[in-house]
């Protein structure tokens, strides 16, 4: 697990390269998969299906939380937009960059502080 932010990213959130359970929902099915990595901006992750760019998706997330000495998820749900699809060479699947067009301020945060405890 790493924080990405080269010094030529366009970015402003750091990115996460880390597995977190993701299903994503559309009008032709649904994608149950993994993040490659995350910020409180958006997702990448592989899919095993096409998805035309600004496609709008609902986003349900599963990130880590402790509270109490335990680790259990906290399930996060936002709308978001395809916004890159590139074919992975000599597969039949794809990585997908999703941006969350519509999360609520709390869970922006929370992925954020999920992110961000990998600095410390």
């Amino acid at each position: 697990m790493y924080l990405k932010k080269p010094l030529t990213e366009r970015r402003k959130d750091f990115r996460l390269a880390n597995r977190v359970p993701v299903k994503i929902c559309q009008e032709n099915g649904d994608i149950v998969t993994e993040t490659v990595n995350l910020s409180r901006s958006g997702v990448y992750c592989r899919v095993n299906k096409y998805i035309e760019p600004m496609t709008k998706l609902r986003i349900h997330l599963l990130i880590p939380r402790r509270k109490n000495g335990k680790t259990t998820p906290k399930k996060i749900t936002c709308q978001g937009v395809g916004v890159r699809i590139e074919p992975i060479k000599g597969e039949t699947a794809y990585n997908l960059a999703i941006f969350f067009n519509d999360i609520s301020q709390r869970d922006s945060d929370h992925i954020a502080d999920y992110v961000n405890s990998f600095t410390e």
